[in-house]
């Protein structure tokens, strides 16, 4: 029987960075914002599109619906978001960002953009290779 050396297998290593960057990261948004993971990436994608449904925002993100629900009670309690009913679908519920929601937003935009940019400047000359790689990776697997 063929033995997998686990360390060495590409989705595990892909999953361990993946959760290593985006632990790292948190220390960007977490301190000053005291925001989990998933509650950054709620507040992250409705700072790009300026409103989204919760099911939209979990596809974009890549994250649970429960996740999803979780982190968006959390802002709404923060009175980061705000929810109206969709006129398209009554069942489902617009989310927007608030004045405190943009706010925080705006806060964090710069210092993700540096954290994205001391990994780039790290990876040197690799970084245009490893950029492509990243995208064909996504092709690979629809994720573009």
């Amino acid at each position: 029987m063929a033995h997998l050396q686990l360390e060495a297998f590409l989705p595990y290593r892909l999953n361990r960075i993946a959760a290593a960057v985006s632990q790292d990261f948190r220390a960007v948004y977490g301190p000053h914002h005291d925001l989990t993971i998933p509650e950054w990436r709620v507040l992250a994608t409705l700072g790009q599109f300026d409103e989204m449904g919760a099911k939209g925002i979990g596809r974009h993100s890549a994250m649970h619906k429960t996740k999803v629900s979780r982190a968006v009670q959390a802002l709404e309690e923060r009175r980061w978001l705000k929810r109206r009913e969709s006129e398209e679908d009554r069942r489902e519920e617009i989310l927007t960002l608030t004045a405190s929601g943009r706010k925080a937003y705006r806060e964090i935009v710069p210092k993700a953009l540096a954290f994205e940019r001391r990994i780039v400047e790290e990876l040197g000359t690799e970084a245009g290779p490893f950029l492509a790689a990243l995208e064909r990776l996504e092709e690979i697997f629809r994720l573009r």
